[in-house]
């Protein structure tokens, strides 16, 4: 599934700098559109497009060559992971990242569940360990989904929608500490 933000002709608009310090726009780096709807084909195939001139057999004596592939890698990285490039359009639009609001009752929620999730892990209940990962993949639907919707309000000059879009945000980084906590290697061994 894709998420994503549509504003005037499918973009995010620039609104200058984030914080005082302006952000290196992935996007551009990549030649894409700012959006967080992005198809991961499209990520792959404008870094493929880019750093293929920046080979070194292409770029004989170009000094800023290994610069350049660098900043490739990590627009790609950014944009290619939804969580980073919610971030990063949220930068780019001006809005903080200093807010640390969360949706009413998240950190209870959060904190009830990987308590349950941390038993299960200790008492090696892989029944329980993959009830709590699936309870967590849900939410990260579901934050993801509400900030795809968000930058689309936004996208249309949604009054707000930047506090919002990064309350969500942090919610969304809550959830995907828990599936850190419960990921690969982490849950009970089988024998």
């Amino acid at each position: 599934m894709v998420y994503g933000c549509r504003g005037p002709r499918g973009s995010i608009p620039d609104r200058g700098s984030y914080s005082g310090v302006m952000v290196e726009d992935p996007f551009t780096i990549l030649g894409l559109p700012r959006r967080f709807e992005v198809e991961p084909g499209a990520v792959e195939r404008a870094y493929l497009a880019r750093v293929a001139a920046l080979h070194p057999d292409l770029a004989v004596g170009d000094s800023e060559a290994g610069g350049r592939a660098a900043r490739l890698n990590d627009a790609r990285a950014i944009v290619s992971d939804p969580e980073r490039r919610g971030e990063a359009l949220l930068a780019l639009m001006g809005g903080s990242a200093q807010a640390k609001a969360l949706p009413p009752g998240l950190l209870m929620e959060v904190m009830e569940a990987r308590e349950s999730a941390e038993s299960a892990l200790a008492l090696g209940d892989a029944a329980g360990v993959a009830r709590w990962r699936a309870w967590a993949e849900a939410r990260r639907v579901e934050h993801m989904e509400r900030v795809g919707a968000l930058f689309e309000e936004a996208g249309r000059g949604g009054s707000g929608a930047l506090d919002l879009i990064r309350m969500e945000l942090n919610a969304w980084r809550y959830v995907e500490r828990m599936l850190e906590q419960l990921g690969p290697g982490r849950g009970p061994r089988s024998t």
